[in-house]
């Protein structure tokens, strides 16, 4: 009666979810039809976080960022070139940003919840990266001399809201089941702003875009709409911001990339507990047949026993009885032959 009563509470939280979701698909559609997103040629399901520094528009910020993680000086822009495989998608998610520099092979990624399995990603999207780059270089694979190769940097920024360390580091190493030969090393820096001042101090367009999700969730946190959120938090962003006049002039995209993530994080968290749910039910489930079958086992040797010792039957039938070994009704039982 008590499971049945908890399930029911799963369920209606489910359902509110669900209505909550479907709301905010009506204001991307609202968002949608006024703006006539619809027509442009842009995905504008990628996250604020590729738009901004993933933009060959902005390769200025994407410098700067690049700058401050390898404590580098570079200062022409267009020393960047963007690789980005657009159509490479892995578990439903898409390749952020990726592009060569001074021989620097630069996969990023952003990442709103904790995912220690990157390193498996970066793997897939680092193959395609290799295979796109010397198909399209001189590199010659079967030569007799070693050809050289851009080195590769994984980097993942991450802003959730779940509290993780300022920096850390994720390797393909760990899913192993026993030793391997391939290592990849993921770099996870957190983004959220009251992480890693250094690096912001160092990145400007950094600090303010932390600044802007940061805007964004405190007016949520005061049951603001989300829509409503974003307008405001672009509206009260410092007129000093570099990003400011790009996000202004964005407006109704980054609304709508705003509304993707939370939708995405909706129903990562609704899968999360229809998984529970389901495992829960199954563990009751399973648990009480196994319970069952267990109980049942037990009966069947202790009435084997009390047989044996009221030598109703013999030792060889009750081992027949059984379903086991002789060996085994021994164990299981201590009486011998």
């Amino acid at each position: 009666m008590e499971e049945n009563i908890l399930m029911v509470q799963r369920i209606s939280e489910l359902e509110r979810q669900v209505d909550i979701v479907t709301k905010e698909n009506e204001k991307f559609r609202r968002i949608i039809d006024a703006n006539n997103l619809m027509v442009a040629n842009r995905d504008y399901k990628d996250r604020l976080f590729k738009f901004i520094f993933g933009n060959p528009e902005n390769k200025n910020w994407t410098l700067s960022l690049y700058n401050a993680i390898n404590e580098t000086e570079y200062d022409n822009p267009d020393d960047i070139s963007f690789n980005t495989i657009e159509d490479a998608v892995y578990m439903g998610m898409k390749n952020d940003i990726s592009f060569i520099i001074s021989f620097v092979m630069n996969l990023w990624e952003h990442q709103s919840s904790p995912n220690p399995n990157m390193p498996m990603r970066f793997f897939i999207y680092g193959g395609e990266l290799y295979d796109k780059y010397t198909s399209k270089s001189r590199y010659n694979k079967y030569s007799s001399k070693l050809q050289r190769i851009p080195v590769p940097k994984c980097v993942c920024f991450y802003n959730g809201t779940k509290d993780q360390p300022e920096n850390w580091v994720h390797k393909l190493s760990d899913a192993y089941v026993g030793e391997g030969d391939i290592e990849v090393s993921v770099n996870m820096i957190n983004i959220n702003s009251d992480k890693n001042h250094k690096l912001m101090q160092a990145c400007k367009p950094l600090y303010e875009y932390a600044w802007v999700v940061e805007h964004v969730r405190a007016l949520q946190n005061e049951k603001m709409d989300l829509d409503v959120a974003v307008d405001r938090t672009i509206d009260e962003m410092p007129g000093d911001f570099l990003i400011r006049n790009f996000l202004v002039g964005n407006r109704a995209e980054v609304k709508l990339m705003f509304l993707t993530e939370y939708n995405e994080e909706k129903m990562l968290e609704m899968e999360g507990k229809e998984k529970f749910d389901e495992g829960y039910s199954q563990g009751i489930s399973q648990g009480i047949s196994q319970g069952i079958s267990q109980g049942i086992s037990q009966g069947k040797f202790d009435m084997l026993v009390t047989l044996l010792k009221e030598k109703t039957i013999t030792f060889t039938k009750a081992v027949e009885k059984s379903g086991v070994s002789a060996n085994e009704f021994t164990r299981i039982t201590g009486i011998k032959p």
